[in-house]
């Protein structure tokens, strides 16, 4: 079957982008389920607005790049450039307006219902409250506010991405004219407001703005304002190669970025004709990028209303991570000389890896701390730590990631400190990203040089590891050791290892490591041998990857994925896909880890990376595969994987090339998030490991 059948074929794929927004939708299920408590229904709204922006900024700009280079090759599912931008746009403009529906239909409803008004129009205002916005106005809002007037003389102005604006109709003695007006970041979008009603009530500021804008103009008639918002193509393009210093060039394409070209336009669909005219030709945008929006604009304003306090009864329990990993009255070394320790975030606190580069730092034993850095917070204590180990005479090497999308500024700044501080820091690599999240730590002790390594799946940041769900491990192990200092070297300087001893690196190795893997499944299949594969990643697109899968699945491979966001492959194809299943989990936390899975014919193999089944992982940049083996971790990072598999709350399935949910019936009901924090905090409570408790479901708000 395998050697006739042609497993490229464009039809047993599906487009990445149409994938991505399938992924969205997903979320907006979380929005719409109404077992989920309403403040994080709204939470999920926002994420999916969020979540559409970043998409247009780099996906669809450029799609679009593409089509301006005149750029015509298909993609694997055989989609020219013209025509993934055609469908994306039709899909956005059905999914915006089901986004808009559950917003007005349903959550605006349930939130009166629990007193809690959000005003979406400035006529919904009473007496009282009209007088107290109108104060407001003069008081707090009118003094940063810029008119700008657009005529002969003034034209039209740059308008920031992703910022909310007003555009205003005037008519004066000359007749017709236009104006724009910004609404100000400086001042919080969401107000609160009195209300007769036993109500917290909410006006949002561009109402307020729209209200009173007539005092804006006052030697003019004000015919008609409305909101509009514009999203600009944020895609960096950087000549590495002819950069002669990639942190100022970097620093340079920033600043462009603010003044990409528009590539979306969002207005309200009920404004005048002649506005959407007028912005339509400012912005020179086609007819099909315009969104006519039901509602406010933005909704990610809704994650500032999750914020607010006093609702507590309508969110979830906020969750502590467990600490119960290591022990605060041993040295951190001396418990990982011990034995390998598996962490699991968010369910197991991050603490563990902040003191590992803390107690290094302070450590005398110490001599050097070497560590990649791709996202990192705001306020980081790894930076901190970081600085302290230069200051206490440490060789400390970094390698800061100028070229992480959307965090190239923050990352300059940490850069710039750390170099302050004493380290030696690399930003990147010439046409690579450094994706890999690797800390080595070289200790002196009695026996002599001895190296300890974290690898994770996820980023050292302290502040989404309270969000994504990560695997992460500290080893001594010394043939890990040996290519910790193998992947710094090669990092640092013009070193390429001829061998590795346990890790595979991308761009060179990784790829041939996958599909060798693959391959070796079925070799064992034919043999009559244990085959299987389970993984779990983020994304899944790669052409050749997704081929040898197939050829897999021909062969009799029992292959189980999880897989959060995009799926190229499809399931359910006669005589190539018949033996892959493909889950996705949407929950409270961001499903990040990457774990592989392999039978090997019986003798299983565990993997966990920092690297997707994407071309750009595998192609593009330095990731690392690294083995567990000590048996107990292997054996509990099998349990992750298998109770992501059995998860029937949160888990949709994969059906061909559409999401439905599990079925529930007859079966245990299991939410892996939710099973995972309560084994967390029993082993926290000293009760003990979980083996054959029964599964913990997601609690709907009436529990």
């Amino acid at each position: 079957m395998s050697e006739k059948t042609d497993f490229s074929k464009p039809e047993y794929y599906q487009n990445r982008e149409l994938s991505w927004l399938k992924f969205n939708d997903r979320i907006l299920l979380e929005a719409k389920d109404k077992t989920n408590k309403l403040f994080e229904r709204l939470k999920f709204l926002s994420i999916t607005a969020s979540n559409l922006d970043e998409f247009f900024m780099v996906r669809v700009a450029s799609i679009k790049d593409m089509i301006d280079a005149k750029y015509t090759k298909p993609d694997i599912a055989g989609m020219k450039p013209k025509e993934q931008l055609l469908a994306i746009e039709n899909e956005t403009q059905d999914f915006m307006v089901r986004q808009y529906n559950t917003f007005n239909r349903s959550l605006l409803g349930l939130l009166e219902k629990k007193n809690v008004i959000i005003m979406t129009e400035h006529e919904q205002l009473d007496e009282e409250q009209k007088k107290y916005v109108d104060e407001y106005f003069d008081q707090t809002v009118y003094p940063v506010l810029t008119p700008m007037a657009v005529d002969s003389s003034r034209p039209f102005p740059l308008i920031r991405n992703k910022s909310l604006n007003i555009c205003v109709l005037l008519k004066g003695q000359e007749g017709e004219n236009f104006a724009t007006v910004q609404v100000p970041d400086v001042v919080g979008r969401v107000i609160e407001i009195p209300s007769a009603k036993k109500a917290r009530t909410f006006v949002l500021l561009e109402q307020i703005i729209e209200r009173n804008i007539g005092k804006l103009f006052d030697s003019h008639q004000v015919i008609c304002a409305y909101p509009y918002r514009i999203t600009r193509n944020a895609d960096l393009s950087i000549d590495e190669d002819e950069a002669a210093d990639l942190l100022e060039e970097i620093e340079k394409q920033l600043k462009k970025r603010k003044w990409g070209s528009v590539i979306r336009l969002e207005v309200e669909d009920k404004a005048d004709k002649r506005i959407i005219k007028f912005l339509k030709e400012e912005m020179k945008i086609e007819s099909q990028s315009i969104y006519h929006i039901n509602g406010p604009l933005d909704l990610t304003f809704l994650m500032k209303l999750y914020s607010l306090e006093g609702f507590e009864e309508l969110k979830d329990e906020k969750y502590i991570p467990a600490h119960y990993a290591l022990s605060d009255e041993e040295d951190i070394f001396s418990q990982i000389a011990r034995k390998d320790i598996l962490l699991h975030h968010p369910y197991e606190s991050f603490d563990p890896v902040v003191d590992f580069i803390r107690q290094a730092a302070n450590d005398e034993n110490v001599l050097a701390i070497k560590q990649t850095l791709y996202r990192v917070s705001g306020n980081s204590p790894i930076i901190a730590s970081l600085a302290k180990a230069a200051d206490n005479g440490k060789q400390v090497t970094v390698l800061v990631e100028l070229k992480a999308r959307f965090d190239e500024e923050n990352n300059i700044q940490w850069a710039k400190k750390l170099e302050k501080a004493g380290c030696h820091v690399i930003y990147g690599l010439v046409g690579l990203k450094t994706h890999s999240k690797i800390t080595l730590v070289v200790r002196r002790e009695e026996e002599g040089i001895k190296r300890y390594v974290h690898l994770g799946t996820g980023n050292y940041n302290d502040a989404t590891a309270k969000l994504y769900t990560d695997l992460g491990l500290l080893t001594c192990n010394s043939a890990i050791g040996e290519d910790a200092t193998a992947v710094f070297n090669m990092i640092s300087g013009y070193s390429e290892p001829k061998q590795w001893n346990k890790l595979s690196i991308a761009p060179y190795w990784l790829r041939d490591r996958f599909l060798y893997m693959i391959r070796r499944e079925i070799k064992y299949a034919g043999e009559g041998k244990e085959a299987f594969i389970n993984a779990k990643m983020n994304s899944l697109c790669d052409k050749e990857i997704i081929e040898n899968l197939y050829e897999a699945s021909a062969a009799g491979v029992k292959i189980q994925l999880v897989i959060r966001g995009i799926c190229c492959l499809k399931t359910d194809l006669a005589g190539i896909s018949e033996n892959i299943t493909v889950h996705s989990i949407v929950g409270t936390f961001l499903e990040h880890s990457r774990i592989f899975h392999f039978a090997n014919g019986g003798n299983e193999e565990v993997y966990l990376a920092s690297a997707d089944w994407m071309p750009r992982n595998l192609d593009k940049r330095v990731e690392i595969l690294f083995p567990v083996e000590d048996e107990k971790a292997k054996k509990r990072v099998i349990e992750i994987l298998n109770t992501q598999l059995s998860d029937n709350l949160k888990a949709h399935i994969l059906v061909g090339e559409t999401y439905e949910k599990v079925d529930k019936r007859g079966k245990v009901l299991l939410g892996s998030q939710a099973y995972f924090c309560e084994e967390a905090k029993k082993k926290e409570r000293g009760l003990g490991d979980s083996a054959g408790r029964s599964f913990i479901p997601m609690m709907d708000e009436n529990s």
